[in-house]
């Protein structure tokens, strides 16, 4: 188009005015932003894989842009405007037909709209509603990415490598500062200059968590829930690839396994080892012996590793403190729904101070707190419909290197469905919601090219004499 020559042109003089009046470093960082924009502009899958990496190494990096805002999302936001972009010049056209996890997830975001006006009448705090609320729904659409930019089995390759790059780079960086220092504060003096904000809350939020791992997720919990997401992602390749792809798989679920347990996340990790069970029950081959080298290690670590065995005793004692709060959540529970029946939408999280309410640590029940009964309903609705629509017939349910990325992406999205029963981390929660709904993405997705596959195959064998 002929745009290029008068961008150009109004770039130069930009940076020229700049040059002139700022330092020689802030031109140069923002050159390299403004090239890089350019580019994610110009290939969105670019932007998307981005995404993917810091999203698993760096979820909460911030950037200001008019809103403090995380890098992840911002890169988000950014990809929907190279998007709209394109359509809009006629150089991409995205397809319109929707499979039914996507139609039911709309529904999803559309429903929200009505808790969303509840919440701004009727919680009487101070909070920015809306900014959250669209922030949530950019985190949902990561589903909607997935046919636009990963229609083809190469680009759904290279996100997987990209998720699991950032996470490998996560895990060489949190493990190492906890086996040096020993709490989970230590990791506060790193990020610090990676681009995260409010390290005093966060510095405060971890003293009472001090004997369990710091990550960049912030909370050991979160941590957990992304590592029992993404380990059987990790297995699953590092089962199936060769050379630098599968070491990399290999090597990000050892150290995802070492590094779920230094995080003390109990949910995730018995939600993890059911995950596994099923994958036994269905003969995936090599899970059996996973299981066996995990119990083996967590018994070492078990018998080596004091921090260890007091969230292990925690399980089985009546003074266990998070295990107590959980059951007072439970109790409390109803006073929450009587009072905002519709839900308290996105102008605060669970509690609503000043109303003597508790908490609650559970996906599907913080679905109803924020969007209240019916909105839980429909997300539930979008989880069953999901299942139903990416299975696969059961002599397909097997690792080999077709089914891999099929299989670990499904075997994650159930672990992190099941870690909610124990906390509600995938609900609601920034960056880790979107990788929650971008691996659901690349599982539906998977399962529509092996369907295709397996009819096509049927047919064939139907038509041959």
């Amino acid at each position: 188009m002929p745009l290029a020559m008068p961008v150009g042109v109004l770039i130069a003089l930009l940076f020229g005015v700049m040059v002139w009046l700022l330092p020689a470093l802030k031109v140069t960082a923002a050159l390299i932003g403004v090239a890089a924009v350019l580019t994610i502009i110009r290939r969105p899958l670019r932007g998307l894989l981005l995404f993917g990496v810091l999203a698993t190494f760096l979820p909460y990096a911030t950037v200001q842009i008019g809103i403090r805002t995380t890098v992840s999302e911002a890169l988000l936001m950014l990809v929907w405007a190279s998007l709209m972009a394109h359509r809009l010049f006629a150089l991409y056209n995205p397809p319109v037909h929707l499979l039914r996890t996507e139609r039911w997830l709309i529904a999803l975001m559309l429903f929200s709209a009505l808790p969303f006006v509840v919440g701004q009448l009727m919680v009487h705090v101070d909070g920015n509603g809306p900014i959250n609320w669209v922030r949530w729904l950019f985190n949902l659409s990561p589903l909607f990415l997935v046919p636009r930019l990963l229609g083809d089995v190469q680009s759904r390759e290279q996100m997987t490598v990209a998720i699991l790059l950032g996470t490998l780079c996560m895990l060489l960086l949190s493990i190492p500062v906890y086996l040096k220092d020993g709490n989970s504060t230590a990791i506060i003096s790193v990020i610090g200059g990676l681009g995260y904000s409010n390290l005093d809350t966060l510095n405060q939020g971890l003293l009472g968590l001090s004997s369990r791992m710091g990550t960049p997720w912030t909370h050991p919990n979160i941590a957990g829930g992304a590592m029992a997401m993404l380990l059987p992602l990790a297995f699953c390749i590092g089962m199936t690839r060769e050379g630098v792809v599968r070491h990399l798989g290999l090597v990000v679920a050892v150290l995802a396994l070492a590094g779920l347990l230094f995080t003390g996340s109990r949910g995730a990790l018995v939600s993890l080892a059911l995950v596994m069970c099923w994958m036994a029950r269905n003969r995936i081959p090599y899970v059996g012996r996973m299981l066996m080298a995990g119990a083996i290690f967590g018994a070492l670590l078990l018998m080596f590793y004091p921090p260890l065995q007091d969230r292990f005793i925690g399980l089985f004692s009546s003074n266990d403190a998070s295990t107590a709060i959980r059951f007072e959540e439970y109790s409390h529970f109803t006073d929450a729904m009587k009072m905002f029946p519709l839900g308290i939408g996105f102008k605060v999280d669970p509690p609503v101070p000043g109303t003597g309410l508790w908490g609650i640590s559970n996906l599907w029940l913080n679905y109803i707190y924020k969007l209240g009964l019916v909105g839980a309903l429909v997300f539930i609705g979008v989880t069953v419909v999901w299942w139903r629509e990416a299975r696969l017939p059961a002599h397909l349910v097997t690792l080999n290197r077709e089914t891999a990325l099929w299989l670990g992406t499904r075997a994650g999205v159930l672990a992190a469905l099941l870690s909610g029963f124990f906390d509600h981390y995938f609900s609601f929660t920034t960056v880790l919601v979107a990788l929650f709904w971008l691996l659901l993405g690349l599982n539906l997705y998977e399962a529509r090219r092996l369907q295709a596959n397996a009819h096509a195959l049927a047919s064939d064998a139907r038509e041959t004499p």
